[in-house]
């Protein structure tokens, strides 16, 4: 408690600082990747998408990040471990913090998309084991989240892979493309309405306390009602647009620039769902510190989410992407396999599917593992010769050390931080 008494305001400055350092690390690896598709497939360009997620990213961490939000991470540990010794939990959400950043700058440094997430969890596994013990940790989930490296990106590829298949069987293997594409494409489009309205209202919107009654029983009930009749408003109206398109363009061209329009839509809703909720990562230990020390040392099991901590989140995924994003983006976009709007549609299309199918399902998931997953599927579609196998070796061996690498770094830091205070 003395020590929080004596050092609160320059432990307060210093997680202040390394939640921006962790919020600019998942600006850019996890939304760079989250971004990577739309720029491969040449429907945005860097700076566009740059504009997009800014836009979207912020909007969605800064008005929908959170009324409340756990101060552990996925249940990791439980926090009255360190009522006694609440100097102990400080420094452990700080090394976290300092830990998951520092690993996401290497691997952004290097281009290896790899998850937050499981970043910030196994920081918080590393310092739980040193602060408390072995047995403080909850096994149990991490072997859930450990599981998400095969669930992602299988459910992810697999939705890739078919919606891809559907779209070069029914459409552009054909010689009248270009008719069929003005038939077949608004069912595509009702797609890409459902599941932006799915992602917003299931992950999006979550936290904002909005609550829709539609007499169904359960918000997932409600938002698949809600999901289908935007769906079919979004195919109405692309169906005109489409029109439009298809009078100034024609051919392979004009059919690729129709799927690069709704690739800009389904970048937007994903940008906007993902800073909504991986923000959490950057301002979940950040809230818990901040709520740790103005209490006196009192922890609790959540933590209010003052505006202010929303705003260092948002600030810093935003200019993550904008000043080192495009290292991930060039891995996701160019170097797995080569993108054009219509299989980036499908791998963006993938992707948002698996989160709201995991959502519905309680099914663990990494967004960044469920984008390299749909963008695998695409790939295999054309063959294993359209995918580069090397990349994806180096992006798997970075999935594994994730944990184990954050965990040590948070064990590192901690002990500096014991040994700087006390």
């Amino acid at each position: 408690m003395d020590i929080i008494a004596n050092h609160g305001t320059l432990l307060l400055i210093l997680v202040g600082v390394f939640g921006l350092y962790m919020a600019w690390g998942i600006g850019a690896n996890d939304v760079a990747n989250a971004m990577g598709t739309s720029v491969g497939a040449r429907a945005l360009t860097l700076k566009q998408a740059i504009l997009v997620a800014a836009i979207f990213e912020f909007a969605g961490a800064f008005l929908a990040g959170g009324e409340v939000t756990s101060t552990i991470r996925k249940g990791i540990i439980d926090p009255e471990l360190f009522a006694e010794a609440p100097q102990q939990f400080v420094y452990g959400m700080i090394s976290a913090l300092l830990a998951a950043a520092t690993w996401l700058l290497i691997a952004s440094f290097k281009g290896w998309p790899v998850s937050t997430t499981h970043s910030i969890v196994g920081a918080i596994v590393g310092f739980a084991c040193v602060a408390v013990s072995v047995d403080a940790v909850n096994w149990g989930q991490v072997g859930t989240i450990a599981a998400s490296w095969v669930v992602s990106p299988l459910i992810a590829g697999t939705l890739a892979f078919l919606l891809f298949t559907s779209v070069r069987l029914l459409i552009l293997n054909h010689d009248d493309a270009a008719a069929r594409a003005l038939r077949l494409i608004p069912a595509y489009m009702w797609m890409v309405g459902f599941m932006i309205s799915m992602v917003t209202l299931v992950k999006g919107l979550k936290h904002v306390g909005i609550d829709v009654d539609l007499g169904t029983g359960s918000r997932y009930g409600d938002a698949l009602i809600l999901s289908s009749l935007a769906g079919v408003v979004v195919a109405l109206i692309g169906a005109l647009l489409l029109r439009a398109v298809a009078a100034r363009s024609s051919g392979e061209v004009g059919i690729e620039k129709v799927f690069g329009t709704l690739m800009i839509f389904t970048a937007c809703s994903m940008a906007f769902a993902h800073g909504s909720n991986d923000v959490a990562n950057a301002v979940g230990p950040l809230a818990a510190v901040v709520q740790t020390i103005e209490s006196g040392g009192q922890i609790g099991a959540t933590s209010a989410m003052p505006w202010w901590v929303l705003l260092v989140g948002s600030v810093g995924i935003v200019t993550g992407l904008a000043t080192y994003g495009w290292r991930v983006m060039k891995t996701i976009g160019e170097k797995i396999t080569e993108l054009t709007p219509s299989r980036g549609f499908a791998a963006e299309l993938g992707a948002a599917a698996t989160v709201v199918f995991a959502s519905g399902t309680g099914l663990p998931i990494s967004t960044t593992h469920t984008l390299v997953g749909a963008v695998l599927g695409v790939g295999f579609a054309r063959g294993i010769a359209a995918v580069d196998l090397r990349i994806i070796r180096s992006i798997f061996a970075s999935w594994i050390i994730t944990l184990p690498i954050a965990a040590l770094l948070a064990i590192v830091f901690f002990y500096l931080l014991q040994g700087i205070f006390g």
